[in-house]
């Protein structure tokens, strides 16, 4: 037994010793070729790759998030791993297609496709989820099938997860105008995404994976460099109040869509600006032919598949970046009359008028041998200047322009901002067309002191406006309050920026007092919000070609009177009714509007409320009939008779050159 034993163990020593002769043999001949195999077939943890950073938020002004980016994965196969052994490539194409639904003769061909059979980098899925990710895992280590298929399962090789992130915005077309969207996850030219491009974006991270020698060994090592995640940016919208102008926009666009020009809209377009008068932060913007900013190229919304398919790609282009436009600060357009607290405001800064002047309106004012008739072709009569306001009298305004001249009313033009951008923090803002001093003649002036003959943006009007009724501060329209960095501490605040003062705090008070007799006895009678003391200016303007007998009609008010905290201007393009020249759309838009967020922003009714009245009821509950146009709001179309000289009418920005013809100018 003892003799046995003894051989077993000399035996034993032996083996060990072989064993440990051929694992030294192995190990200095061919030890980094197989570390390197080990390293391959764990290409997830220790391939060198990029690790990508999460974009930023965007939030609005009460930290709900109105844009992330979710982490997500894509599914990369490693072909030369998978056919490094003839054991592989079966178990691993089954489990690619019972997990994922994925193709086995496509598999089966990027293993053996002479271009991607040594490719170590195939994707074959993008933007998986998490659950998905787990449930290809717990495929592979799944006990509960039978012993043979678990052996096989434990084959599935050269598979492997890339992290990376998809933008989401939760409220999918809410504020698409002005949180846009992102083309990859990195780049955007729209809204905030666009604007705040580089402040949303990261930094990459990278892992490095390589072989280190030392002390005659080879160890498979790896460094990773952390990614740095954007910033996220918190703005000045509020979900709930661009809400209630979307759905605003929306029941306009129902109630009115079976007019004679459209059955799907009730307007070409309508636009809505909501800003704090006294800082410029805007608390919701938006407008007709809202797009999900999760799926920004679909158009299926707003044509049929025929349509799309006739679609060229240039066609297609111009079509998405038409829906992708945001009218509130993209377009131009004439403003009409509700330019017309501008001119006013202008006179009494520049001492041309004190605020004790009257002005007769006979129907019509003759300039230069052009008449340009008032919206009341009878006249107004005898007017002071809270009159000429609020009675929208184009006559009392050409003769206040008159008085004040060329050189003043541009350079007033220029100081409101009028004519350049307004540097609002959104991408495609436009400048607008005017007169120059040089170019503009008396007829010119005439028309453009109550907003026709040049153009501007909404948001040119609305920061001008702000300024007159906060006391006379011009601060730089902004989307944005501030930026946070990947902890939530705040990186730097979006204070309101004050560009000039436009006019004294006396002015001020008299043109929003002007403005405030416009609702409570003028044209502007039907935004009244009832309890609340407001002031408003309508508008009515005439488009391009004027032949086409078109209109834009707008409104633009403040409230409350005394300490005004809520501006909103609402244009209507193109109402779709016969007379299209009817300006309570846009107010009851408004009021409509103010009546929802008004107690939300805890502002109190400061009037007493009114008995219920037809001036009152919204017109966003019924259909307006054509039979009940309104022929008292300032929609009547003054008339232009004769132009005896010409070529003061020549020169300018556009389509003024050839003066009016009737029914071409004065509008209310």
């Amino acid at each position: 037994m003892k003799r046995k034993l003894a051989g077993l163990f000399v035996a034993v020593v032996l083996a060990l010793v072989c064993l440990l002769i051929r694992v030294t043999y192995v190990n200095a001949v061919s030890g980094e070729q197989y570390a390197r195999q080990v390293l391959s077939q764990t290409q997830a943890e220790y391939s060198s790759r990029t690790l990508p950073f999460k974009r930023g938020e965007i939030q609005d002004r009460n930290g709900t998030v109105l844009a992330t980016s979710e982490k997500v994965y894509n599914v990369i196969l490693d072909c030369y791993v998978v056919n490094s052994s003839q054991d592989y490539a079966d178990p691993t194409v089954k489990a690619l297609s019972e997990v994922f639904g994925l193709s086995e003769p496509m598999l089966y061909e990027k293993l053996t496709n002479e271009e991607t059979r040594e490719s170590r980098y195939q994707i074959l899925m993008t933007d998986i989820s998490i659950e998905q990710k787990k449930a290809f895992e717990e495929y592979q280590k799944d006990k509960s099938v039978p012993e043979d298929e678990q052996k096989s399962r434990r084959k599935i090789a050269g598979v492997w997860f890339e992290e990376d992130y998809l933008r989401k915005y939760p409220f999918n077309s809410l504020a698409c105008d002005l949180i846009g969207f992102t083309y990859d996850g990195k780049t955007a030219d729209w809204g905030i995404e666009g604007f705040y491009n580089n402040t949303l974006n990261g930094v990459d991270g990278r892992r490095f994976g390589y072989w280190e020698p030392g002390d005659g060994t080879t160890d498979v090592t790896q460094t990773i460099i952390d990614p740095v995640d954007g910033c996220t940016v918190v703005s000045t919208i509020d979900a709930n109040i661009q809400s209630v102008v979307e759905d605003t926009i929306a029941r306009f666009n129902t109630i009115y869509s079976g007019g004679p020009y459209s059955s799907t809209r009730g307007a070409e377009n309508v636009g809505v600006v909501v800003m704090n008068p006294n800082d410029g932060s805007v608390l919701a913007m938006g407008s007709s032919d809202p797009y999900d900013l999760n799926y920004p190229r679909d158009l299926s919304t707003y044509y049929t598949t025929e349509e799309i398919g006739a679609m060229n790609d240039a066609q297609r282009l111009a079509t998405l970046q038409s829906l992708w436009r945001n009218f509130c600060i993209s377009d131009v357009y004439e403003p009409g009359s509700v330019f017309k607290p501008v001119t006013m405001a202008a006179a009494l800064e520049s001492a041309t008028l004190f605020g004790d002047e009257t002005f007769y309106c006979d129907g019509s004012e003759v300039v230069s041998g052009t008449r340009i008739k008032c919206a009341n072709n009878e006249g107004h009569g005898e007017e002071d200047l809270a009159h000429v306001i609020a009675n929208s009298c184009n006559d009392g305004i050409m003769q206040i322009a008159m008085k004040l001249g060329v050189d003043e009313f541009c350079s007033y033009q220029s100081l409101f901002g009028f004519g350049t951008r307004t540097g609002i923090d959104l991408s495609g803002e436009a400048s607008g067309i005017l007169y120059t001093a040089a170019t503009m003649g008396s007829v010119d002036l005439a028309t453009s002191a109550f907003g026709q003959g040049f153009e501007c943006s909404m948001i040119q009007e609305a920061s001008a406006i702000s300024s007159i009724v906060n006391g006379g501060s011009y601060y730089r329209p902004r989307v944005v309050s501030r930026i946070l960095d990947m902890n939530g501490a705040t990186v730097k605040n979006m204070d309101k920026i004050l560009v000039s003062r436009t006019v004294s705090a006396d002015t001020s008070s008299k043109i929003k007092a002007y403005m405030k007799m416009a609702v409570d006895e003028g044209g502007a009678k039907y935004a009244k919000v009832n309890g609340y003391s407001m002031g408003g200016k309508t508008g009515t303007s005439q488009k391009i070609p004027r032949a086409d007998g078109k209109y834009l009609v707008s409104f633009i008010g403040f409230v409350p009177y005394e300490d005004p905290q809520v501006l909103i201007y609402v244009v209507v393009d193109e109402p779709n009714m016969e007379n299209q020249a009817d300006n309570r759309f846009p107010q009851w838009i408004a009021r409509d509007i103010l009546k929802d967020i008004l107690p939300y922003l805890n502002i109190y009714q400061d009037e007493p409320l009114l008995e219920e009245n037809d001036v009152l009821r919204s017109g966003l509950e019924t259909p307006l009939g054509d039979s009940q146009s309104d022929t008292t709001a300032d929609t009547n179309v003054p008339e232009v008779q004769g132009t005896e000289n010409p070529a003061e009418t020549a020169g300018g920005n556009n389509q003024e050159t050839e003066g009016y013809t009737n029914e071409e100018a004065g509008l209310a």
